[in-house]
């Protein structure tokens, strides 16, 4: 059971936020506040599990009440609930588990509850998973791992195979109405035309699972009204990322290496190879907490004269994310630190073409602005 505290200082926001999360059977709410130094006093007490916070309040900001929050329980996850997405960044600087926007939707709410349930469900299991262990890997295509090895790619029978195998992936552990798979795949169907698609499909996704030997069970529930998919004791590559940065905290010279393992642990964006429009809002949660963790790893490194290493990491984000201009930016002033003349040039001119062919934008002034001011300075000392 997962013990929730909950703050938000409109009353009628944290009824229905406490209503939403009172009909789940896994989650038992301590205590709600409209009064955030009421919560945090009430924190320190009761160290819930999880805390569900509001982030624009009066007397003390979410992010104020983060902070006292971090400090005292240690062990507790904050999840954000904000009205606008400005507010992901920063909640990410403080490792908060989650954001949620208002209105709350329940559908957003149960991908909350389940990483919590994964997060407490495999610390109080801290058992070392066996040598034969599964892992599902997510970042940039779906594919399988056994005991660190690749395992040959399933070939699906249909593009709708792949969407749906991948869309109960994306839900796993969780219930899927067959209307809404129906809606998803096959909506120009009449529903008899559909649901002999779907009833199809599950069953080839099936077949190919059992010759692959991969144990994920496809269950119906509901009386046949939709599936769930449960992933059981297997590994999740972004749920086991992600967990390794919240609670590895910030880098230092102890963690360096554990910090650069999860670097190149992202291998891509979330499902990236697949033009998924539901994935959107994870692949972009994703992707925001690895550019944060990018950007402090090169600053870190930056600052301890470990310029190598700091380029290697810029060269990655630019590799990955090339529309990410801060990390162009980044890379500039590394090379503008070792006298790389050259390189900065070839580095804005690339950024330049890049923004002008692809996206038909101009180069940022913030970076317009570094680059002239440097190439005043550069001809001055000439």
């Amino acid at each position: 059971m997962i013990q929730a505290l909950l703050v938000d200082d409109e009353r009628l926001a944290l009824m229905k936020l406490k209503l939403m999360l009172e009909e789940l059977t896994t989650v038992n709410i301590m205590g709600s506040y409209t009064n955030p130094v009421e919560a945090v006093s009430a924190a320190s007490q009761l160290q819930p599990d999880v805390i569900f916070l509001d982030i624009d309040m009066p007397e003390m900001n979410g992010v104020q009440v983060a902070e006292a929050m971090q400090s005292l329980c240690p062990g507790t996850s904050i999840v954000f609930v904000t009205a606008y997405n400005s507010y992901a960044v920063e909640a990410f600087e403080l490792y908060a588990l989650d954001y949620v926007l208002k209105p709350v939707r329940r559908d957003r709410l149960l991908k909350t509850i389940q990483r919590l349930e994964e997060r407490f469900g495999k610390e109080e299991g801290s058992v070392k998973k066996p040598e034969h262990e599964i892992m599902i890997r997510s970042f940039q295509s779906l594919r399988f791992e056994r005991a660190g090895q690749p395992l040959p790619a399933i070939r699906w029978r249909t593009s709708k195979a792949q969407e749906l195998f991948a869309y109960l992936f994306h839900n796993r552990n969780r219930f899927v109405s067959k209307d809404s798979l129906i809606e998803l795949l096959w909506p120009d169907f009449n529903l008899k035309r559909a649901s002999t698609h779907l009833y199809t499909t599950i069953y080839q996704i099936r077949q190919s699972l059992k010759q692959a030997d991969i144990g994920l069970q496809i269950g119906s529930a509901s009386g046949g009204e939709g599936y769930t998919m449960e992933t059981g004791s297997m590994l999740i590559d972004s749920y086991e990322w992600e967990k390794g940065i919240l609670t590895l905290g910030p880098i230092n010279a102890e963690n360096c290496e554990k910090h650069q393992r999860l670097f190149y642990f992202y291998s891509g964006d979330y499902l990236n190879d697949y033009d998924y429009l539901w994935a959107e809002s994870e692949r972009q949660r994703l992707r925001t907490i690895w550019l944060h963790h990018a950007m402090g790893m090169a600053e870190f490194f930056t600052a301890g004269g470990r310029i190598p290493e700091a380029v290697t990491v810029y060269q990655r984000v630019v590799q990955l994310q090339p529309y990410f201009e801060q990390g162009h930016l980044g890379l500039m002033k590394v090379y503008d630190s070792i006298g790389e003349r050259s390189a900065i040039e070839e580095q804005y001119q690339y950024l330049a073409d890049l923004l002008k062919r692809e996206l038909g934008v101009d180069m940022p002034d913030n970076i317009k602005t570094w680059y002239e001011e440097w190439k005043q300075q550069h001809f001055k000392s000439l």
